[in-house]
């Protein structure tokens, strides 16, 4: 079976080594699997969310195709594309807008924040959160859902948004699907072994922090920078701790196994700072000094990116204007060239209630109970096997004396009879009135259904 695999990397900055370690570089070691269908693209819509500085943005959008290209992206191979080149993505933004529960938004990680940093500075909630900040998981959604990626790549941190895009796609389904299954249930793809590279100051290396060190910058440019990371005041001949040093945790994600032994004996042996920077920009300069080269060129021929980006708008929109057809023939944006239906012929379409959603992750399975707009109302704990977590969903929606709905702190669990444990639980609520609406929804979804 194919896997098809989606990245996206927004175009706001200057790719550093950070970016290419934890990112590029494993994403095109795993393009090259036999098994993966990988779509690679520049966010530069998720770019005009961050920054409103059209000069940056176009040339991030430069740099970044530049840089993917030159660290060894095989166009032949994956689907390379600008995410502003295929209008489908705007459109299926909207239509997943329209199904998107508003309070699955309000709980985004990232409109939380600003709404919590204002509250702290004595400003309105909203202040200075556009739509764009308040819909952008929306926008991911559509981007992942557009081509039915299994797997997308994240760190932890985006694991949420990753999560939200099957809740919006089981909504649809749910809604349009009539039996179909539009939209395949993507994975968030977290690999542990991805290095996090500390920048200058031995923070985590980010542009917010100005600590990075540009990827493809200069060989001055970047011996200049590595003698900048910060040291102990230990002198030449005194024992250096590798493990505590973040010089050497950048020289490890560079270096062979047998070159990052030797450096940490070296160390331990009292190597001097200014030698191991030396070695470090030996390493880095003959690690990049090759895809530094075919960079630079690019970056002079833009309009050689820019026909390898069009070739690569036209073959993912062989994938998405044929499926966005689908889909509006769905919802019921149909040519009225159509054979159009009585509206009062067949049987009266069944209303749509709560529901229960099964899925599986990190090998256990899980389910979702679900209201008729498509919140999440329960989450499952994790079962060992389909079987018993099919068991408890049937118990919840048999009789309400097999079990009990107990409060816990900001929200509530289910608990069955006979059952220590909770085997669900709400999401946490912040007033007292979003707890009361909340449990009412929740009894009424639970009700056993008439015949």
């Amino acid at each position: 079976m194919t896997t098809r695999i989606l990245t996206g990397i927004t175009t706001t900055g200057t790719p550093h080594l950070g970016n290419y370690a934890g990112a590029i570089r494993p994403a095109i070691v795993a393009s090259r699997r036999s098994d993966a269908d990988s779509f690679y693209f520049l966010a530069d819509y998720h770019a005009l969310i961050k920054c409103d500085d059209p000069l940056r943005i176009q040339r991030s959008r430069l740099e970044i195709a530049a840089t993917w290209l030159a660290a060894g992206l095989d166009v032949e191979r994956v689907t390379f594309y600008r995410q502003s080149d295929i209008p489908e993505i705007p459109e299926l933004t909207w239509l997943l807008t329209c199904v998107a529960a508003k309070g699955l938004l309000n709980r985004a990680h990232a409109y939380k924040a600003s709404v919590d940093k204002n509250i702290e500075t004595g400003e309105d909630p909203d202040a200075g959160i556009t739509m764009g900040l308040y819909s952008y998981p929306v926008l991911m959604a559509a981007d992942i859902l557009m081509f039915n990626a299994h797997q997308v790549p994240v760190g932890r941190d985006q694991i949420q948004h990753v999560e939200m895009a099957r809740d919006i796609g089981q909504r649809f389904n749910h809604l349009f699907g009539q039996g179909r299954e539009f939209f395949v249930m993507p994975e968030a793809l977290i690999e542990e072994s991805v290095a996090t590279l500390p920048g200058l100051d031995g923070r985590k290396m980010s542009k917010s922090y100005d600590n990075t060190i540009p990827l493809f910058s200069s060989a001055k440019e970047m011996k200049e920078a590595i003698s900048r990371i910060v040291t102990d005041s230990r002198a030449p001949g005194e024992a250096k701790d590798p493990d505590n040093s973040h010089l050497f945790t950048l020289y490890q994600a560079f270096a062979s196994r047998e070159q990052s032994v030797e450096f940490r004996a070296d160390l331990l042996q009292g190597l001097g700072w200014g030698e191991a920077k030396s070695r470090l920009f030996n390493l880095l300069d003959a690690d990049l000094s090759e895809a530094r080269e075919n960079y630079l060129r690019l970056i002079e021929r833009p309009a050689e990116l820019e026909d390898i980006l069009q070739a690569g708008a036209e073959k993912a929109r062989k994938v998405a204007t044929p499926f966005l057809g689908e889909l509006r023939e769905a919802v019921g944006l149909r040519s009225f060239r159509s054979a159009v239906q009585s509206a009062d012929s067949g049987k009266k379409k069944a209303a749509k209630g709560a529901r229960f959603v099964s899925f599986r992750e990190d090998g256990q399975f899980l389910f979702r109970l679900l209201s008729a707009e498509g919140e999440q109302l329960l989450l499952s704990r994790g079962f060992a096997d389909g079987k018993s977590a099919g068991a408890v969903t049937k118990a919840l929606q048999a009789d309400a004396q097999d079990y009990e709905i107990r409060a816990n702190g900001e929200g509530f669990d289910i608990v069955l009879k006979d059952d220590a444990q909770p085997v669900a639980s709400t999401p946490t609520f912040a007033t007292q009135a979003e707890r009361e609406a909340a449990l009412a929804a929740l009894r009424l979804a639970l009700q056993p259904k008439s015949e």
